[in-house]
């Protein structure tokens, strides 16, 4: 038998119990995945539930009353695929989101590129990109309606002071496009410029000195260096870009009084038509079926960018080789 003072020389590791090693392990393996659990929850909870449930509406004759319905399988799919204001609602998200989302883009990685200069004042400037984004949007869509106003907004008092014709922002599609692509371009570009810029402040700058030892200017180090290095960011831009262009909503609901997407239907987007049907007509079936459709439009759009992003990467880095 052991002496009390043996037991006492003996290393910590020889008298550490098995039940703590045992606590030990478990909470290596499995402490990660507690980590990370709550998001997991709340995205379960406040994300797939309400696209699940959504999906069973879209089945049913729904009863907002009674909050029950009738299942009447994809005749909701099929009314809504049927319906020409579908597609003309259709037409018009593709249209505002191409006119808003490359411009904005663009213009993102334009200021982004100023900003990175040692300019005076840079933290000054770089808040003042970010401001449009405090504003609340029905602010920004009353503002803006009313400078793109057909009579008396600002836009086509300039235009007539300068000898040229008015025009129709309300009344005529492509410029109502315009319009609400200016809204949108104003609210987004300053979050997109941050995201773009501090992605290339985390470039190393020997790559940027390399380049101008062999001679290459201010241009062309952007377009050989900061644009390659910024891919990762800009797939990420263009990915949250293009889902927010097809779910547009307060800029077309807010662009005038009546927030039908205008007398002829020149602005209706999806998110505005699949509302008209909730909200409107209270047909919450349909509207959900609009949703759903909407969701997997979505869903493509994303695979089909990942598809071309990885092209280019692979495309890339089969040059490098």
């Amino acid at each position: 038998m052991a002496s009390t003072t043996e037991v006492a020389s003996r290393p910590t590791s020889e008298r550490r119990p098995q039940k703590s090693s045992t606590f030990s392990r478990w909470d290596h393996k499995y402490s990660p995945y507690l980590y990370i659990a709550p998001f997991f929850l709340v995205f379960i909870i406040t994300g797939l539930f309400p696209i699940i449930y959504t999906g069973y509406i879209a089945m049913q004759d729904w009863d907002i009353v009674r909050n029950t319905g009738t299942f009447t399988g994809f005749a909701n799919f099929t009314f809504v695929l049927q319906d020409p204001m579908f597609w003309k609602a259709l037409r018009n998200t593709f249209s505002i989101f191409l006119i808003s989302s490359v411009p904005q883009i663009l213009l993102a990685m334009f200021i982004a590129a100023m900003l990175d200069y040692n300019l005076r004042a840079r933290t000054f400037w770089r808040m003042g990109v970010l401001l449009p984004y405090i504003v609340a949007p029905v602010a920004v869509a009353l503002i803006f309606s009313n400078l793109f106003d057909d009579r008396y907004g600002l836009v086509n008092s300039v235009l007539e002071h300068l000898g040229m014709t008015p025009i129709g922002w309300h009344s005529e599609v492509i410029p109502s496009h315009i319009a609400i692509a200016t809204m949108v371009n104003f609210r987004w570009t300053g979050y997109n410029t941050l995201i773009l810029l501090a992605a290339m402040q985390a470039i190393p700058r020997e790559l940027y000195e390399a380049a101008a030892i062999d001679g290459a200017g201010g241009l062309r180090r952007y377009i050989s260096v900061s644009v390659p290095q910024l891919r990762p960011t800009l797939i990420f831009v263009i990915i949250t870009s293009t889902i927010g262009g097809l779910q547009i909503f307060d800029e077309p609901r807010m662009y005038d009084n009546t927030g039908l997407g205008g007398a002829n239907q020149q602005w209706l987007t999806i998110t505005l038509y699949l509302y008209n049907q909730g909200w409107g007509k209270f047909d919450f079936g349909r509207a959900s079926a609009a949703a759903w459709i909407l969701f997997l439009i979505i869903i493509i759009f994303v695979l089909i960018n990942l598809y071309l992003t990885r092209r280019l990467v692979a495309d890339d880095n089969s040059r490098r080789k």
